[in-house]
């Protein structure tokens, strides 16, 4: 039987073979179809940015902060808790500056993000204050050995992290829960009204490791515009 995608991700995976000179494949799996390009077959999986994440997009400013305090602060919590994150799961947590407190901010966060992992298994989520810093932790289905089991971002309190979230997740269900196929992968995400920045794509998908599941991982935005994140 062949898999049958929703007409917007078939409309979005027909750009990819026009943008490539490439000849399009229907799947039969949750590999939505294949490319073939010179000869050689793709396998291309498909999912979409949830409409309502990015509807929210237009009113919101992505801050994000790159500064020494908030890079260190999400890697220490990478380090201290990527080996207590479950296979198949991944955490994302957000943290508006800000940070007065490091330290304090850090290991408070370490202990909470530490006692979700304890109480169940994904999806999961929180949300506190602490030290004046408002944060979030989600942990999410989704998430290969050799992606990353934590990731984190600092940004402005005026900015609206929902879109971080709805990325990871796309990116995420891309992923599924699996080992590197053995045959060529590229990854389709479908973002139709194309609100959401490339900025944010490329800062989720360098800190998922993204590029060491897929060959190739392009967003299809409106006009049949691709955009290549990273392969």
């Amino acid at each position: 039987m062949r898999f049958r995608l929703p007409k917007i991700e078939q409309t979005a995976l027909e750009a990819v073979a026009r943008h490539f000179s490439a000849t399009l494949e229907s799947g039969h799996d949750r590999a939505g179809a294949y490319l073939r390009v010179a000869g050689r077959p793709i396998a291309l999986v498909v999912t979409a940015i949830e409409s309502r994440a990015s509807e929210r997009v237009r009113a919101t400013r992505h801050g994000l902060r790159f500064d020494r305090v908030a890079l260190g602060l999400i890697e220490r919590l990478r380090t201290a808790l990527s080996g207590s994150v479950p296979d198949g799961e991944t955490v994302i947590t957000t943290i508006t500056a800000p940070i007065k407190l490091p330290a304090k901010t850090a290991a408070a966060l370490e202990d909470r993000i530490r006692k979700l992992l304890g109480a169940r298994r994904a999806p999961a989520r929180l949300t506190d204050t602490i030290h004046g810093n408002r944060i979030q932790a989600h942990v999410l289905k989704g998430g290969a050995p050799r992606t990353a089991r934590l990731i984190g971002f600092v940004h402005n309190p005026d900015s609206d992290p929902a879109i971080l979230l709805s990325v990871t997740r796309a990116l995420l269900t891309g992923i599924g829960s699996g080992e590197r196929a053995t045959r060529s992968r590229w990854l389709v995400l479908v973002d139709h009204r194309g609100l959401v920045p490339i900025a944010t794509y490329r800062q989720v998908y360098s800190q998922l490791y993204v590029g060491n599941v897929f060959e190739q991982t392009l967003v299809i935005r409106p006009g049949g515009e691709v955009v290549t994140l990273g392969g």
